[in-house]
């Protein structure tokens, strides 16, 4: 008998790819892209970045943040490899002291319940305490998808092997090609420059 994928015992918290936008101290503002497992009501987030990000280094000393579900694949593709410049416009939420951006599906305000930071990969549960919607979802396109797994590839360099990336890319262009606009080809094109420009020139 086959062995089934399904596990009654695991919570059902799937893990939801979006952008997290954090401060620092002195009030200056991070924007990064973040996977948190979440509840399907949205009402928890568990974030887990490594002590080196400026997200995990802005969450321990200001215990909130907020999370913005987006279909924009260029931000996310920007944001991924740290180059967004200028910044996105930013808008304050009332009684809440971390800024969201200006432009984006659906935003959720969180706040810090327990960090615990004894490995390397910090856990960090959070605790949604507001929340808005700006505009519609765009769909499910397969395009976008792969910009998103395109951004994850770039953020492996030095992890994975170079061929393997390569070999992603490669695989990935196909459903940008066939089902991707002008937003998921500029994103995908900027990711391919990133990733080229930092891989080893493979041998012969």
């Amino acid at each position: 008998m086959s062995e089934s994928l399904s596990n009654e015992t695991a919570p059902d918290e799937p893990i939801l790819e979006g952008i997290v936008v954090t401060l620092d101290v002195a009030g200056v503002p991070n924007i990064a892209p973040m996977g948190p497992r979440v509840d399907r009501d949205l009402t928890r987030l568990v974030i887990r970045p490594f002590q080196t990000s400026q997200t995990y280094q802005n969450l321990k000393a200001s215990g909130c943040g907020v999370l913005h579900v987006t279909d924009d694949v260029e931000l996310l593709a920007h944001a991924a490899v740290g180059q967004l410049e200028p910044l996105p416009p930013l808008v304050r939420i009332a009684g809440f002291s971390c800024p969201r951006l200006a432009d984006a599906c659906r935003w959720l305000a969180f706040q810090v319940e327990t960090l615990d930071d004894a490995a390397e990969r910090t856990t960090i549960v959070c605790r949604v305490v507001s929340r808005g919607e700006l505009r519609p979802f765009f769909g499910f396109n397969r395009a976008k998808h792969a910009v998103i797994e395109a951004a994850i590839l770039a953020t492996r360099i030095g992890i994975v092997a170079g061929s393997e990336i390569r070999r992603e890319m490669e695989r990935l262009i196909i459903p940008v090609q066939k089902t991707g606009g002008t937003q998921e080809r500029d994103a995908f094109a900027f990711l391919q420059m990133y990733i080229s420009s930092r891989l080893p020139t493979p041998e012969s």
